[in-house]
């Protein structure tokens, strides 16, 4: 049985987690300073989503972020925001597929997907906070 070595597989994972928390704190905080919420929630509206989602938008990639960041039960928090980014992505569709095009395109938010769903598998990796057993760290036929 191949198994991802113990201290590379718990490092990466924790790298992968410092990465996803910093872009969800970043992602927040461009809603607060550069797009207002008012303006984020003008923005949800053209979009058919109500306004109202804007606070708690915003609230779930400042707060998850952080605890993704620190390693507070990195990977669940992940399994919430996996929905937050598909709706993302659902909204960028017609923009295209680059990310670079004018209102942004579906692949930024599509690779996010994939990396809070390694995030989900792999678990926060070194120098959690809180964190469940990492999966990676144990071979798949132990129980």
């Amino acid at each position: 049985m191949n198994v991802v070595d113990e201290i590379y597989g718990a490092t990466g994972a924790m790298v992968l987690r410092l990465g996803l928390g910093i872009m969800w704190i970043a992602h927040a905080l461009l809603k607060w300073f550069v797009f207002t919420i008012p303006g984020f929630a003008a923005w949800l509206e053209t979009q058919g989503i109500p306004g109202f989602m804007a606070w708690p938008v915003f609230l779930l990639e400042l707060i998850g972020g952080v605890m993704i960041l620190i390693g507070l039960y990195g990977r669940y928090v992940s399994v919430v925001l996996v929905p937050v980014l598909l709706v993302a992505a659902w909204t960028h569709v017609p923009n295209g597929w680059l990310h670079i095009n004018e209102g942004g395109g579906w692949e930024y938010p599509i690779f996010l997907v994939m990396a809070s769903i390694v995030h989900i598998l792999l678990g926060d990796g070194r120098f959690a906070i809180r964190s469940k057993q990492n999966l990676i760290l144990r071979p798949l036929d132990e129980k």
